[in-house]
């Protein structure tokens, strides 16, 4: 079964090819959010030490928000008659939150985690913006999500400045 097409917005016939271009953007934001559980899954298993433990217990929890986030993004993906991507389409681009040689290094992963939400907060303000005017749907469901980012992003800012103070960053 094919499209089919509303008088106006995403899902009208003339804008075709702009819902196409909104799918894309999604599964970029899909794929950012399956890599960044993976790379915080490791990343709340690896650390060693007593002053990672904080890290470690918020990693374990944003795991789960940003699995659901990347859940939403597929059902949004679907909902436009896109297909979500399977594992073969998968290029990891996030080297940044590669686990640190060494595992009492929590700078790194803090500064990982500042760096993968950055580009988050990026990437999600060109989808609020390119979905402005013709997608009230996946704006309102992407500045949720933003605003979810936006938060970790600001929570390890604060855990860097703390290492920063203690000279240990």
């Amino acid at each position: 079964m094919g499209i089919t097409h509303t008088g106006r917005g995403i899902m009208s016939k003339e804008n075709d090819g702009k819902r196409k271009e909104l799918i894309k953007k999604l599964e970029g934001a899909y794929w950012m959010e399956i890599e960044t559980v993976m790379s915080y899954m490791a990343n709340s298993i690896n650390p060693d030490g007593v002053r990672a433990q904080e890290i470690i217990e918020s990693l374990k929890e944003d795991v789960q928000e940003e699995l659901g986030h990347a859940q939403k993004f597929g059902e949004r993906i679907k909902e436009l008659y896109g297909v979500v991507p399977g594992s073969m389409e998968f290029t990891p681009e996030q080297k940044y939150l590669q686990p640190p040689n060494e595992q009492t290094d929590i700078v790194h992963v803090v500064k990982g985690v500042i760096e993968a939400e950055a580009s988050a907060i990026e990437h999600y303000n060109d989808i609020v913006e390119f979905t402005e005017e013709i997608d009230p749907v996946t704006n309102d469901m992407v500045i949720t999500i933003l605003a979810d980012e936006e938060g970790h992003k600001r929570l390890f800012e604060g855990f860097l400045r703390e290492y920063e103070i203690e000279g240990l960053a």
